[in-house]
């Protein structure tokens, strides 16, 4: 029998009301309104992306995009099921969460398995810190509302310091931490939308957020790949 998650379901549990008060999305307009701001680069280039372009290097590099565009396309999916009451929620909710430990396996042939599994953990709280978000503005409540928004942000920041003490020499901490608070703009911004009943922009917003989360792909694989040349086919 499939089940949800008893962290996730009591989220989405205490989401329900939302649907009926889209209004409160305009809450979170302030959050959102830098996340169009975001730089959309170049078409993909695996000669510009890729540090060794051996094809153990270009394997993990399409790998990498391809679970963190996962997790973007999932997270998208649950917000879209959400404010749409579809029935499709709780199996989106699943793969979502599956996808975070994906993500943390990918990583631990390099860093561990409690490393990996930290990450897992992390990004697991990134999406229920999305979802207390949604709630905390659903109350109408600034002050909760703004402890939400700061926890989730934290949580970003700890993702980011994650992957810098990881890779300290190629992965800069100022840098990882704006790209994950873009990331998090991003995601609020396409709520937004989906809350207003805006679809349009909201569907404006897809192609500018994927485009950013496989930069973060890039960042990451780019970094290990640098950080364990010889793992890739190439000497230092």
């Amino acid at each position: 029998m499939h089940r949800t998650p008893f962290r996730l379901r009591r989220a989405t549990r205490a989401l329900a009301g939302l649907l009926a008060i889209a209004a409160a999305a305009g809450v979170l307009a302030l959050t959102a309104a830098s996340a169009g701001q975001a730089v959309v680069r170049p078409a993909h280039d695996h000669a510009a992306r890729v540090p060794a372009r051996t094809t153990k290097a270009i394997r993990f590099h399409d790998r990498m995009r391809a679970l963190w565009e996962e997790h973007g396309a999932w997270t998208r999916m649950v917000i879209v099921s959400f404010v749409g009451g579809l029935p499709n929620l709780p199996a989106a909710e699943q793969v979502l969460l599956a996808n975070q430990a994906r993500i943390g396996n990918a990583v631990k042939p390099y860093y561990g398995r409690a490393a990996g599994n930290r990450l897992t953990r992390l990004l697991e709280e990134h999406i229920l810190g999305a979802v207390d978000v949604l709630v905390a503005a659903r109350s109408g409540d600034a002050a909760q509302l703004s402890q939400a928004q700061r926890a989730w942000s934290a949580n970003g920041r700890q993702i980011a310091d994650f992957l810098h003490a990881a890779n300290p020499r190629f992965v800069r901490r100022a840098a990882a931490r704006q790209m994950m608070q873009v990331h998090l703009d991003q995601v609020t911004e396409q709520a937004v939308h989906e809350l207003r009943g805006d679809y349009a922009a909201s569907a404006r917003a897809y192609e500018p957020y994927i485009r950013h989360i496989l930069q973060m792909a890039d960042t990451i694989s780019s970094g290990i790949i640098n950080q364990f040349p010889a793992r890739f086919g190439h000497a230092r």
